[in-house]
């Protein structure tokens, strides 16, 4: 398959998870393509609307689904909004996967932690089905997810189903909670006192705001944790997504193509600093 050319997709099914955040169901409508297509958790697509432009889009569905593909959106501009007007039956073009994934061979046999922050959640989403779908294969599993309101916390219901699973604890935060918020009110690096992870051969997988993970990253730093066992998803403006254009520039890397997914001695000089 050519990275360089959308190819058409079906939407299969449109969800709605929230009043501005939906999930797309993809289909490639030339059946070889269909069987061709292979992503690895944690890369992205480009989704592309007709005569309108193309975003970049995580996966969120497991890589062994039926030729079915997911991608979690949320509608903050011309193209984004457009999407969320389509329906069954509706096309879009699709090209990809692009990037880095997670670190699938680290992990196996190790307790896991993931930590999301904001509406950022969408790239850890392919990560955690992957472990709960292999489950006997990977150590304890903490999800831990923080939002700024209660109003935000999209996937209630899926954050209650992967709490009842074997070795699986989920953990949620609000800065500010509303009526009826069972969970902590508070940052959600205050949940990594309710972790219970082994600092010495866990593994710490997160994305959302930095400003967010460098909190959960000094947290787990002071708990005993390796910089190498970190794993950040970084955000950027990713238009090519193969290293091209230059918007996704990170200090000497590019984010589409050398991550999105860094370890975080890789990229630890330039959190923070302004410019980058």
């Amino acid at each position: 398959m050519s990275q360089h050319l959308p190819y058409e997709a079906e939407i299969v099914e449109c969800i709605e998870e929230s009043p501005s955040v939906y999930t797309l169901r993809l289909r490639f409508t030339d059946p070889v393509v269909n069987e061709e297509y292979h992503f690895a958790p944690g890369q992205f697509n480009m989704l592309y609307l007709m005569g309108v432009g193309e975003v970049p889009i995580s996966i969120v569905s497991d890589p062994d689904d039926d030729n079915l593909y997911d991608h979690t959106i949320r509608a903050v501009g011309r193209v984004t909004r457009g999407m969320q007007a389509l329906g069954p039956g509706d096309r879009i073009g699709v090209r990809g996967p692009y990037g880095r994934g997670w670190p699938l061979y680290e992990i196996r046999g190790r307790d896991v932690l993931i930590a999301t922050g904001g509406l950022g959640c969408a790239p850890v989403v392919s990560i955690i089905n992957y472990l709960l779908k292999r489950r006997e294969q990977f150590g304890r599993l903490v999800i831990m997810q923080g939002v700024k309101h209660a109003d935000d916390l999209i996937w209630r219901e899926q954050y209650e189903t992967w709490n009842a699973m074997a070795n699986t604890r989920v953990l949620l935060a609000a800065d500010q909670s509303g009526p009826g918020w069972p969970w902590h009110t508070g940052m959600v690096t205050e949940l990594l006192e309710q972790a219970d992870l082994d600092m010495d051969s866990g593994l710490a997988m997160m994305c959302g705001p930095e400003g967010m993970m460098r909190a959960v990253i000094r947290a787990l730093l002071e708990r005993g944790m390796d910089e190498q066992q970190l794993w950040l998803s970084m955000e950027r403006n990713m238009q090519c997504g193969f290293g091209q254009c230059g918007h996704c520039q990170l200090g000497g890397k590019f984010v589409c193509k050398d991550g999105p997914v860094f370890c975080y001695p890789e990229i630890k000089d330039l959190l923070g600093v302004e410019g980058f």
